[in-house]
């Protein structure tokens, strides 16, 4: 019987050790005796496949009536990139990547995932070219987010600006930030997945391995 990838549990233990390990085709077409060529071909398919089930913002809504409020933050994920591309490299973070806008409950619970966008892009202008802050006050649903988010619509509470606030100002900022800190779950989640740590695909086929991400979190 001939080494390889032949049924469909293989080929699942194929694209986990992708997402979940990070390994490279290389690494994978050697440890799997397939060529990488195969590699490549069954993991963009499965990879596809499985982003097409993570919920678009829509569906998402259907999710968030049904909580008292949601948690709103965005993450940039590193890239492989040269200097040289600067749309996709983020001032904040002093690395390349690309921007994903993400959703959570009130117990930290992953509920949505944005597409990404270039890590230059700013979390605010992120948000909005989502569709995120006119999807959440359309539903008229509360949302807490850190201030990056400040304007983005009153939908979406953020801390009281300043740096040295006293009395309810600096307590309404820590109950704040006490909420949201259990949106940073979701963030440890994701990270878990150590292709999301560093991805060394193509720009193109980021948005498609973050979905395929959020498509097994929410099955299991």
């Amino acid at each position: 019987m001939k080494p390889g990838v032949r049924s469909r549990g293989s080929t699942s233990l194929l694209v986990l050790a992708h997402l979940r390990c990070g390994d490279t085709y290389a690494r994978l077409a050697a440890g799997f005796r397939i060529g990488i060529a195969t590699a490549y071909r069954y993991i963009r398919e499965a990879v596809d496949l499985l982003a097409a089930l993570a919920p678009t913002l829509e569906q998402a809504m259907e999710t968030v009536r049904k909580k008292a409020y949601v948690i709103l933050d965005g993450t940039v994920l590193p890239i492989d990139r040269i200097a040289a591309d600067r749309p996709y490299y983020s001032g904040k973070k002093k690395y390349h990547g690309m921007n994903v806008q993400v959703l959570a409950d009130p117990a930290g619970r992953l509920i949505w995932v944005s597409d990404a966008l270039p890590g230059a892009v700013h979390d605010l202008t992120a948000a909005r070219a989502h569709g995120i802050p006119a999807a959440l006050t359309t539903e008229d649903i509360k949302c807490w987010a850190d201030k990056a988010y400040q304007g983005a619509g009153p939908a979406i509470r953020v801390p009281i600006r300043g740096k040295h606030l006293r009395g309810w100002r600096r307590r309404h900022n820590r109950d704040h930030a006490k909420i949201r800190s259990l949106g940073e779950r979701v963030m440890a989640i994701l990270k878990s997945w150590r292709l999301l740590r560093k991805l060394r695909c193509s720009t193109t086929r980021i948005t498609a391995a973050v979905r395929a991400v959020v498509a097994l979190e929410l099955t299991t």
